[in-house]
């Protein structure tokens, strides 16, 4: 009787050097025998670390490519995909602030650049599996005149949390960008039969997350309190999200494609769900049980774009593939704080940074 061969994985990566990309490279790096070509422009801070963390990680087996590349460069991204048999598209714009300056960098960018990645898996002809990472921005605030404010956050009364039923409703540029975007991979599987998933996500945190006021919001919250940074706080406080650990989401991506003859063609709502939400003023209490640090904070006015309350209704991919988030949030807090702990140097300031500091510093003493 003969054995029965592994099937051949080779897998491109875009944006693989980011937060989501390295963790999700490092796992198939050390649970699969695929061959893996990361994609990036490296623009994200801790990106060049990222790939020395994984090129480590490969060593010398020869399953590790990297490309440095724009996804903008529709040949270059052509060129990359001639031979993949999966492709995960995580490079994006990924702030609403920056969609609002920029607009025509987060059009280009999340719809022109996921639109080069499809036509290419379509035009090699090896209907390659394909999962692109979308957003809860797509579906706006048209919940937000159900909820309910109570003393640090906002309820939503009876709600079960948004499920894929809710209508589209884009609020910003980013909003359209990746709506548009996660509308294109559904219908290429509609039109041109390309195995493709959507992963519409809420706020996804764990290691090797940087954090920053834009994205990456619990992670910011926590680094700030951790250095001793004072925080803005846009709106009231009390605005609501599900968090879902990194760990859970990789285990997401298995499942979605473990079971890919039924996930192919299909948008997933993907979060921590009902157990796993928090406002922000709650994150500052849980960040203060945790490390015993508490970040100063100032008041500004709500950020255009900004939904009172997004809670992710996770049913339809949990009862089509079984999988469910394990990490609480104080689990999740643990996580990126003992990443932050082991990777200190990380974070130190830049030598322009802290000649910034020392003129404003100087500045205020002779004010």
């Amino acid at each position: 009787m003969g054995s029965t061969r592994p099937e051949f994985r080779s897998i491109v990566i875009f944006g693989g050097a980011g937060f989501i990309g390295s963790n999700w490279t490092e796992r198939l790096l050390k649970t699969t025998d695929a061959k893996i070509h990361v994609f990036d422009n490296l623009s994200r801070q801790g990106a060049r670390h990222n790939l020395e963390y994984l090129q480590r990680i490969a060593g010398k087996t020869g399953r590790l490519q990297i490309t440095v590349g724009d996804v903008r460069d529709a040949s270059m991204v052509s060129r990359v995909l001639r031979y993949a048999t999966e492709i995960y598209n995580f490079a994006a714009q990924v702030a609403v602030t920056t969609s609002l300056v920029e607009p025509r960098l987060d059009f280009e960018v999340n719809l022109g650049g996921t639109f080069n990645i499809l036509e290419a898996a379509r035009q090699h002809g090896q209907n390659p599996y394909l999962l692109f990472t979308s957003t809860n921005k797509v579906y706006g605030s048209s919940a937000d005149d159900q909820v309910i404010a109570e003393d640090k956050r906002y309820v939503s009364p009876d709600s079960k949390g948004t499920d894929e039923s809710q209508p589209l409703d884009f609020h910003s540029p980013y909003g359209c960008s990746k709506g548009a975007a996660d509308q294109y991979v559904r219908d290429y599987a509609r039109i041109y039969g390309l195995r493709s998933v959507v992963f519409r996500m809420s706020c996804i945190a764990g290691p090797r997350q940087f954090g920053s006021e834009d994205q990456g919001w619990v992670a910011h919250f926590l680094y700030s309190a951790l250095e001793g940074k004072p925080l803005t706080i846009y709106g009231d406080g009390r605005q609501v999200r599900d968090v879902l650990y990194v760990e859970d989401l990789l285990r997401a991506f298995e499942a979605a494609y473990e079971n890919r003859e039924r996930t192919a063609g299909q948008i997933y709502n993907i979060g921590g769900g009902q157990e796993n939400t928090v406002s922000l003023l709650e994150l500052m209490d849980h960040i203060a049980d945790l490390t015993g640090a508490r970040a100063d904070y100032d008041w500004a006015d709500a950020r255009a774009g900004d939904q009172l309350i997004y809670v992710s209704n996770h049913d339809k991919f949990s009862q089509q593939t079984g999988w469910q988030p394990q990490v609480n949030l104080d689990g999740i807090l643990k996580g990126i704080h003992r990443w932050y702990r082991n990777n200190r140097e990380l974070f130190a300031p830049t030598r322009a940074e802290l000649l910034t500091s020392a003129i404003l510093t100087q500045a205020r003493r002779t004010a």
